[in-house]
């Protein structure tokens, strides 16, 4: 962060992380935002998501998408929209679905969002986002760190439990995978509904305690 007071960097230079369908590059996270999400985006090739599908109704995010380059088409509420570079899409309503498909191989979506009336906290989906690419790789310590991290600032929030768990699967740790899953569940019944169907957990899911 600028001791300045300000800082400068181009979309080209942020990281790039494939993830859930789309390619993430952390803005808010890359220079310490603090009052107001945002995130740029491309896709992994034309008719590719941009913007996975998706609403806000747990976050109650109202969102605009910004198409900085390239051609995009959103659905939104069932409603296709044509967005070439340069084309503003505000969601006001949170429960809308929405996608982008990129339809230009150069195309990047710059995202910003918050919920009205509320001070803005860091999403916790952040965090998973930023371990699934570590837990390909092996890196499973820093993995489950960020998990941890995540938890100390949303505790008891049953998507991190339920991914911290499934993380823990993963890596063996047994134990804190079926006590993180149970407290997950506890948070959220359709926890449930997900484990029984999550490859994640085939390897624990005969151990003792695992949630029937």
């Amino acid at each position: 962060m600028s001791e300045a007071g300000w800082e400068k960097v181009h979309l080209d230079e942020l990281d790039s992380i494939p993830v859930a369908g789309v390619v993430w590059h952390p803005v808010r996270r890359r220079l310490g935002i603090e009052a107001f999400g945002m995130n740029a985006y491309t896709a992994e090739g034309v008719g590719e998501q941009i913007v996975e599908e998706h609403d806000e109704t747990s976050l109650g995010h109202q969102e605009v998408y910004v198409v900085v380059r390239g051609r995009v088409t959103f659905t939104v509420g069932g409603e296709t929209i044509d967005a070439p570079a340069g084309t503003l899409v505000f969601i006001r309503d949170p429960s809308l679905r929405r996608v982008g498909i990129a339809e230009t191989e150069d195309a990047l979506v710059l995202a910003v969002g918050n919920a009205p009336g509320r001070a803005y906290e860091p999403s916790p989906w952040e965090a998973t986002f930023l371990a699934t690419p570590l837990l390909d790789e092996g890196r499973f310590d820093e993995a489950l760190e960020l998990f941890a991290e995540a938890l100390r600032e949303h505790p008891g929030n049953g998507s991190l439990l339920y991914n911290l768990a499934c993380a823990e699967a993963r890596t063996g740790h047994t134990e804190d995978a079926i006590a993180h899953l149970r407290e997950a569940i506890a948070a959220g019944d359709r926890y449930a509904e997900l484990a029984r169907k999550d490859s994640d957990f085939d390897a624990i899911r005969n151990e003792p305690g695992f949630p029937g």
